[in-house]
């Protein structure tokens, strides 16, 4: 698989391929936000997944509340977070202090008493609505008169269901509703009758608000466990977070940890420079021989430059390294891997591009301006 048709993305080389697929799975505002959004998805999956492997970990998929069941890589991924990432139950305190500061959020939902004369449009034809306003607009008028009772007129002119109660809907929560029907009876006072008809959907509505049961603030047992819930769920996706920001950094820090195959297969990544920031200098002691053969010039600027900083060949290469491993993006790692293609040891190729990158001045361009 050559390296140019891949990108490396925290720590996993990745097939431009599958992230072009992936790709459609993310909306975005351009082609390029929705290819970041799949090639971190990708890379996070891959993490995850060999994280699972290392666990020795096996798939036990669950029906969901929506009764799908979880695809055995699903399964393996929470498998992995339910079993790494422990949130700390909240305290009684943590909770009673949530609760304390927002009383107004704890509270029932303020209910109301409601009747209503439905007048529909009669067909689709387009002064069907306006002939259904009409018809509402005079009922209105008549309930204005008196001894005219509003159960009355519903009965013998409601085209809804409720008419045979009279026109009540009963008790009615947040929600129960449409939104343009909810809205006006939020403008009425208890006993009043809607001036002007209120349009929905289903036709034309005349209301009348009953009765408001205002809201009250629950008590705090009643809300103890739901609160605690919150914060755990809110705990959970901080924990979780930085679970998979650990897995990106040491991923990051192998140079590539794992290679994705065209079909999605999983295999470790070749690219071993994390070896560079551990206990030994092995692998930088070998680049000065290696250098030497492969680009003695390159050689010869890495140990003028390691004269100035006082060190040793092996430890300015293993410094070198280090800085690019902490501040690399992805780009420059995808850069690193196409620049070492071909090495015959790739972590060797990797310091040497690391190096030149680091010590050779990149090539100035030059725009030839033509005069008239």
């Amino acid at each position: 698989m050559s390296a140019a048709s891949c990108r490396v993305i925290d720590g996993v080389q990745i097939p431009e391929r599958l992230i072009s697929e992936e790709a459609q799975n993310h909306p975005a505002g351009t082609a390029e936000e929705a290819r970041r959004a799949a090639g971190h998805a990708l890379a996070i999956r891959a993490l995850l997944l060999n994280r699972a492997d290392i666990l020795g970990l096996r798939p036990e998929p669950v029906i969901e509340e929506d009764g799908r069941e979880e695809t055995p890589e699903e399964a393996l991924i929470r498998a992995v977070l339910e079993a790494e990432v422990v949130v700390q139950q909240p305290t009684e305190a943590e909770v009673r202090r949530v609760y304390d500061a927002g009383r107004h959020v704890f509270r029932s939902p303020t209910l109301t008493e409601a009747s209503h004369i439905l007048v529909a449009p009669e067909g689709e034809e387009p002064g069907a609505w306006e002939t259904a306003r009409e018809r509402a607009e005079d009922l209105i008028r008549q309930l204005a008169e008196p001894n005219v009772r509003f159960a009355d007129l519903a009965r013998a002119h409601s085209d809804c269901t409720s008419a045979g109660i009279g026109g009540s809907l009963g008790q009615l929560s947040p929600g129960d509703l449409t939104a343009s029907v909810e809205a006006g009876l939020a403008e009425l006072a208890p006993g009043e009758i809607s001036a002007e008809p209120v349009r929905s959907r289903f036709g034309w509505h005349i209301l009348r608000l009953d009765r408001r049961i205002d809201g009250r603030d629950l008590p705090f047992e009643h809300v103890q466990d739901e609160i605690a819930l919150q914060l755990e769920g809110r705990r959970w996706t901080a924990d979780a977070s930085r679970y998979v920001a650990g897995l990106v950094t040491q991923a990051r820090e192998q140079g590539v940890a794992i290679v994705l195959t065209e079909d999605g297969r999983a295999e470790h990544g070749q690219l071993s420079l994390g070896d560079l920031l551990r206990d030994d200098l092995a692998v930088a002691a070998r680049a000065q021989a290696w250098l030497l053969e492969a680009d003695a010039d390159l050689a010869l600027q890495v140990q003028a430059a390691a004269d100035r900083e006082q060190l040793e060949f092996a430890a300015f290469v293993r410094e070198q390294v280090r800085a690019f491993v902490n501040d690399a993006d992805d780009e420059k790692w995808t850069q690193l891997i196409s620049a070492a293609q071909g090495a015959g040891d790739p972590a060797l190729g990797c310091i040497r591009a690391i190096l030149k990158g680091q010590l050779q001045p990149a090539a100035r361009t030059y725009t030839l301006i033509q005069r008239a």
